[in-house]
């Protein structure tokens, strides 16, 4: 049943993911700030559904081909700008996870004797790598001032909300790895371990939306969209 229950999840992240990739490349439905082209098929990945219906209704009325035929898109309230700043927070832990995973895994990494800790500290490292390699390529500045720009930004803008999400994930990884398969251990091999995976990604995306609340209502995160399509409120 754990099988079956893990090829099904899988399977409809996979394909929620798919469908996000369709409908802005192949169906035009294109962004106006194209990190969000990024961030959601990966939400797609651990949320399923539940990010398709996300998407579609706060992100794709913002495509100018949505407001072609429909007119002006909704205003994003607070609560969305929030929402936007946990999946991309998410984007970046889930692929830290996946190269963290594979790593630990491949080479054959332990800690004490143990893979645990060595996971955790590949799969935050690998979260901030690639948080730092988003913010690098989407940032203005040229040389080394754009590098720095990057690592500024990270440690101001994404490092608190990223390592609420991590808490999390590491500890339904610790409850799994002790608790629900502690022998044999599960591997990256197995649909049960990405299943896990899963489960702990939605566990870091709730745990991330106080911290990026707070940057949110600080001014410290701030969601770069054009035009005046953003609640007043949202600013506050």
């Amino acid at each position: 049943m754990l099988v079956l229950l893990s090829w099904i999840s899988l399977g409809a992240g996979v394909v929620s993911s798919a469908l996000i990739v369709v409908d802005t490349r192949l169906r035009g439905y294109r962004q106006p700030i194209k990190s969000e082209e990024f961030v959601w098929p990966v939400t797609g990945l651990y949320l399923g559904p539940a990010a398709i219906a996300a998407y579609r209704r706060w992100v794709r009325p913002h495509s100018r081909r949505w407001q072609q035929r429909n007119g002006r898109p909704p205003r994003r309230p607070r609560q969305i700008v929030i929402l936007t700043g946990v999946c991309q927070c998410g984007a970046h832990c889930a692929l830290g996870v996946v190269l963290g995973e594979v790593v630990v895994f491949a080479g054959g990494i332990s800690l004490a004797g143990d893979t645990l800790w060595a996971s955790y500290i590949s799969d935050y490292l690998g979260a901030i790598a690639v948080g730092v390699t988003f913010r690098y390529f989407t940032s203005v500045r040229r040389g080394r001032l754009r590098m720095w720009d990057a690592l500024v930004t990270v440690a101001k803008a994404d490092l608190l909300a990223v390592t609420a999400f991590e808490i999390a994930l590491f500890a339904w990884l610790a409850f799994s790895h002790h608790v629900i398969a502690p022998e044999p251990p599960l591997n990256p091999t197995t649909p049960a371990f990405w299943f896990v995976i899963q489960i702990g990604l939605a566990s870091g995306f709730i745990a991330a939306w106080p911290a990026t609340s707070w940057l949110v209502r600080r001014g410290i995160k701030v969601m770069p969209w054009p035009g005046p399509d953003v609640d007043k409120r949202a600013r506050k």
